[in-house]
């Protein structure tokens, strides 16, 4: 019979050896950690709302979405020419109700969407 077959490990092969052991033992005490941890967490959130508790309908019954077009407010202007406004200075542009209430639609012709494959205007 052949005696290599049965040599023990070498030291370096022995560290290797230990040194993937410690990882995994590490990785398991890891997840158990953050397991713990997040029970902890969950433990201090306050409970679901009961039933009594839960969002009641409106007297008036369940509440519509009301569809408009809207248009943006008029931009302010600088007062002088030579003076921009920057973007803090204009805030948030607001809209208002369109007089026109129609829906836009396609123009005939078109593709409808970016990229739809149409012929688009010819």
């Amino acid at each position: 019979m052949n005696t290599a077959m049965y040599q023990a490990a070498t030291g370096a092969q022995a560290f290797g050896y230990v040194l993937i052991l410690i990882a995994g033992v590490a990785l398991v005490a890891g997840i158990i950690w953050a397991f713990r941890l997040g029970a902890k967490v969950r433990e201090r959130e306050p409970a679901p709302p009961r039933p009594d508790e839960q969002p009641k309908m409106p007297p008036g019954g369940p509440v519509r979405e009301t569809r408009e077009v809207r248009e943006p407010d008029e931009v302010p202007r600088a007062g002088d020419e030579s003076e921009r406004l920057t973007p803090h200075q204009l805030g948030n542009v607001g809209t208002k109700r369109a007089a026109d209430q129609s829906r836009p639609r396609w123009t005939p012709g078109s593709s409808g969407s970016f990229g739809g494959g149409g012929g688009g205007r010819t």
